[in-house]
Order: structure tokens, then sequence, then C-alpha cells
């Protein structure tokens, strides 16, 4: 498989007087052709900010750095980062594009829709009015939408939120990204829709080839769809690997809590375990495990330093101390 997408240590951070408050946090991550990353994590943990980050469109006065953020595109190696403003909106839609969270506000509601998707065709490519709307009509179809040439016409109002959800899809993948963001792409639609939004991702992706890192904190959505699992808490990935080995056997104490709080897990009449304490917020993160205040194997060196990677199975790492010191015991 071919790399197309590498991050490493990337953090975003704000101002928090006169120092700089990070809210992603030394993330490392990378994609292949064809492959889907699910990066998971409760509400806050950094999920988008990581997302918003890559594709350079973090508000300000945050600011992303990282050693590595890699794009190998269909015309040669772009480091995301570094690019020139001009360079890196060419490679926003045509080389990387982004499903945003709300599709009932991601659309212009004083513009119809198949002239939102036309206009972002033409904004990459050079083609006439008339090709750019065959093509618009073309992925309307592939999306799924019902008489595309009549919701062509239609304003954002009109339509439910599920068929605003296939348009974003549609204007998503219009320029044939090599990698496509998906940013809890399900939220606030039934499960009917849901399950018909992850069976046309999963479709365009046999067809078109792209790489999808799919953000998520609904474990459903991420065993129907991901080949890989990060699992992210307080800014930073704690847990990664394969899908079925992080969700069959999860090893760090947060994933085994996030696991255990499914309802499909529990026994009826059961209460529904939970992971006690709330994400602490990121001004009062300790320097070392973000988790070490909930966690029920915490141990005494854990709040002082970040732990180190453990690799628990090939392709499967963990960051947690109790981990490393089980492995060592064993």
């Amino acid at each position: 498989m071919t790399r197309v997408l590498t991050v490493e240590g990337l953090t975003t951070s704000f101002p928090d007087g006169k120092d700089r408050l990070r809210v992603v946090d030394g993330v490392d991550l990378h994609l292949d052709t064809g492959e889907t990353l699910a990066l998971v994590g409760e509400s806050g943990c950094g999920k988008s900010m990581t997302a918003l980050s890559i594709m350079r469109l973090v508000p300000r006065p945050g600011r992303a750095d990282a050693r590595v953020a890699r794009f190998e595109s269909a015309d040669g190696t772009k480091e995301l980062l570094d690019l020139p403003v001009p360079a890196m909106r060419r490679v926003r839609g045509a080389g990387i594009s982004m499903i945003f969270q709300e599709p009932m506000t991601s659309l212009n509601p004083v513009a119809r829709v198949g002239r939102q998707v036309v206009e972002a065709i033409r904004l990459h490519e050079k083609v006439s009015a008339a090709g750019a709307r065959d093509r618009t009509l073309e992925l309307f179809r592939l999306a799924g939408i019902p008489d595309p040439a009549a919701r062509f016409e239609a304003y954002p109002h009109q339509l439910s939120g599920g068929l605003k959800q296939r348009v974003m899809i549609a204007m998503a993948l219009c320029t044939r990204p090599q990698v496509l963001i998906a940013d809890e792409p399900t939220t606030a639609l039934d499960v009917t829709i849901q399950a018909q939004i992850l069976e046309l991702l999963r479709d365009l992706q046999r067809e078109l080839g792209t790489a999808i890192l799919l953000i998520t904190h609904d474990l459903g959505v991420v065993n129907e769809l991901a080949d890989r699992v990060a699992v992210m808490y307080g800014g930073r990935i704690v847990e990664q690997g394969g899908r079925e080995d992080v969700l069959a056997r999860p090893t760090h104490p947060y994933t085994e809590g996030l696991l255990r709080s499914m309802p499909a897990r529990s026994q009826p009449g059961e209460p529904l375990p939970e992971i006690a304490g709330v994400v602490p917020p990121p001004h009062t993160w300790p320097p070392g495990c973000r988790f070490a205040s909930r966690c029920p194997r915490v141990l005494d060196p854990c709040a002082g330093a970040p732990p180190d990677w453990v690799t628990v199975r090939p392709g499967h790492t963990v960051a947690c101390l109790a981990v490393a010191q089980d492995r060592v015991a064993s």
C-alpha cells in the first residue's frame, strides 16, 4: 500500500497568558491508500482539532506545528504546514477533502446545493459550467441522492439531514481527493440513515481508492468502517492498532473503559459501567499520563512523565506505564 499522509509530532496550541496551551500534543498518525483510520475518543479530546490542524484551518490565534505533516500527492510530496497559502488552498479539496461535523450548517443556506458543488469543482479544475454540472449530477447519483436533477436546484433547507450529508460527501469527493477527512459523518442522523452513509463511504472508497481519516466517538461506526484505530485522550493518542486488536483486545485502561461503557456489552438490568471522573481541562493536564487521575491501574510515577510506547503485538502499540511494567514482569 502507498503512504499518502504522514503526521509526526503534531501540536496545536492557543495563547494562555504568557504561555501557549497545547490542546493537541505530539500526535503521530499515518494513512495509506484505500484504508480507513478511525480517530476515536470523548468529546473535547482533540480529534476535530487534529483534523483542522492537518487542513491548516485552526482558528486564530491557534497555531499548529509538527516535525512532519507530509502529503504524498499525485504531483509530488508536500509538507502541509510549510506550504504557501495559495498552494495549501489548492491541496484542500483537490488532494485532501473534509466532511465537516454539521451538514446542517456547512452548506451555504442561500445557494442551491448543486451550484455549490459546481463551484467547488471549478475552483480546482478548468472545466466548463456544463461539464461541472454533469459531474455534479453523476456525484449525486453515486451518493444515492434520488432525482439528482431536482435536488441540484434545491436549497439546503429543502433537504433532510441525510440528504445534506450526502451533498457534503459529493462535494468532498468532487475532485477525487486522495485523502478524505470525515468528522463525525453520521452525527445527528437516525440509525437507518447512518447505515446508509457508512455503506456509501465504503462504496466510494472502493471505487475511488480514497484514504479516509474517520473522526468519531461512536465505536459502532468504527467497527463498521475502520481498518485501524487510534484512541485519543487529553490531546494525545494513547493506543493504536488494527481494528480487531483494539476493539477485541484493548490494552490501555482508557480504551478498556470506553469499551466497557458500551450498552451492547452490559448485561440486561445491570447499571452501565462508566469511567470515574471527568476529562480534565487542558490547563490542568499533568506532565505525565493525562488519564492518571481516572485510571484504575494508576502507579505513583504515572503523573510524572509521559509514558513510552509499548508494542503489545505487531502493529498494536499503547502508551501506558502499567502495561509496560506488566510486560517486564511477565
